[in-house]
């Protein structure tokens, strides 16, 4: 009786390969997940956000290019639909024109989940009828909500309520709050494994170096989501600090300290940030400051030590030979 049970077994799982095989490459992964793709009206800026019980999920899912669109391709993921999706965006269509062609010839579609955002803030989203349950979206003013493989049918609502209940965030902190209202709801059937987050700018500059304001992946974390609003916030440091460069630059120095403050109390056990705001109040002759910030950082890590002392070869730290030695002593 168990071989009989195991022979019916393997003739399913054969028939469902074979069936399958017609609907996805074996290149592609199984995505089912929950995503969202959004336009802040105000600035113009386009995202897309997602997470799911799959291993670097942000690698298949998520697409964007600034002044163009995103693209969210999901359940049994077609990746050709990120790129092929945003050259269609580029030679003009719209986001259902966009959508209309890449399902047009598809074999797979049944089975496919794809949300498309154009510059202009329309969506376009498309919930093949073989998704597996609870699978579904919305849609709402220059955003779409997503999801497949879920819990619950509440979850794509939820994600919408949020996103319209936190108008007064920036558009990353807003998709984020979208994914954890989604978490919260139920979420992936399966649990949770990696998240991404892809924040682009509405036109575009000089370059992707420069139009990709926000480009966070958590490939594989027990939860996703707290690493990702982890790593957000992190980046958010890091634009204080580099505010406060920028001002010293100008010779802001007022500017220039609030910034690198902002930057330390966001994180107050990163000691780089803290250095680096140390030297820099030593090239602009506040020694005595920048050494009420060193010590402490010097007693922690005598390596930041070592590496004050290779400054100023290279024209990083510009102090007196008498200031170097103070600073050294500490």
């Amino acid at each position: 009786m168990r071989n009989f049970l195991l022979s019916c077994l393997t003739l399913l799982l054969l028939f469902h390969r074979s069936a399958a095989a017609q609907m996805y490459s074996t290149a592609d992964p199984f995505a089912h997940t929950f995503s969202i793709v959004a336009r802040d009206p105000a600035t113009g800026e386009m995202a897309v956000a997602v997470q799911s019980h799959w291993f670097s999920v942000g690698t298949s899912v998520s697409w964007g290019e600034a002044g163009v669109g995103m693209v969210a391709t999901q359940s049994f993921t077609n990746k050709s639909f990120g790129p092929r999706g945003l050259a269609l965006l580029k030679s003009g269509k719209s986001a259902q024109q966009a959508l209309d062609e890449l399902l047009l010839n598809d074999e797979g579609r049944d089975v496919r989940q794809v949300a498309i955002l154009d510059n202009q803030g329309r969506v376009a989203t498309h919930t093949g009828k073989k998704c597996v349950d609870m699978a579904g979206h919305q849609q709402g003013n220059q955003f779409s909500v997503q999801a497949n493989m879920m819990l619950n049918a509440t979850v794509w609502p939820a994600m919408a309520k949020a996103y319209e209940q936190n108008a007064r965030l920036p558009l990353a902190e807003r998709v984020l709050a979208a994914l954890d209202a989604a978490q919260a709801a139920g979420g992936d059937i399966r649990g949770r494994q990696s998240a991404a987050l892809l924040v682009v700018r509405g036109t575009a500059t000089e370059g992707p170096w420069a139009d990709r304001l926000v480009d966070l992946r958590v490939e594989d974390h027990a939860a996703p989501l707290v690493e990702l609003r982890r790593l957000l916030r992190l980046q958010r440091a890091y634009d204080h600090m580099n505010a406060g460069d920028l001002a010293v630059e100008k010779n802001d120095m007022p500017t220039a300290i609030n910034e690198y403050q902002a930057a330390e109390k966001m994180f107050p056990q990163n000691l780089e940030m803290k250095y680096w705001h140390a030297i820099t109040l030593a090239n602009k002759q506040q020694v005595p400051a920048a050494l009420a910030l060193l010590r402490p950082i010097f007693k922690q890590e005598p390596n930041w030590r070592v590496l004050t002392q290779r400054l100023p070869k290279v024209g990083l730290l510009t102090v007196t030979d008498a200031e170097l030695k103070q600073i050294l002593a500490l």
